[in-house]
């Protein structure tokens, strides 16, 4: 086993994927092609991701979680931010709270 599978044994779920890709395919059948919806502009990603973030906050159904993550790949796909483009520098934007890494440094 490599490096990378070894991490993603603990840090990756399988079955969070495997959700994700069923609720696709429904919604594929359900709504139609997201070429269309998402990329006419039809529906807005980024709308409907935060609808699933404060439902989640209210309810703690994961199921909101699958469908945030789905929104997001979608937004990638079809986006509609006037400045879209990836940058792997994170630009001082950090993780709200105290990581195990910044405690071993204390």
């Amino acid at each position: 086993m490599n490096d990378i599978e070894q991490v993603l044994q603990t840090e990756y779920s399988e079955e969070f994927d495997k959700l994700r890709k069923n609720r696709m395919f429904v919604s594929y059948h359900k709504y139609g092609p997201i070429k269309n919806n998402y990329g006419e502009g039809l529906i807005n990603s980024i709308e409907n991701l935060e609808i699933r973030l404060k439902k989640y906050k209210e309810t703690g159904n994961t199921e909101f979680l699958v469908d945030i993550a789905n929104f997001a790949m979608i937004e990638f796909m079809y986006p509609k931010h006037s400045n879209v483009h990836f940058d792997s520098e994170t630009h001082g934007t950090r993780l709200k709270g105290m990581t195990v890494n910044d405690l071993k440094q204390l």
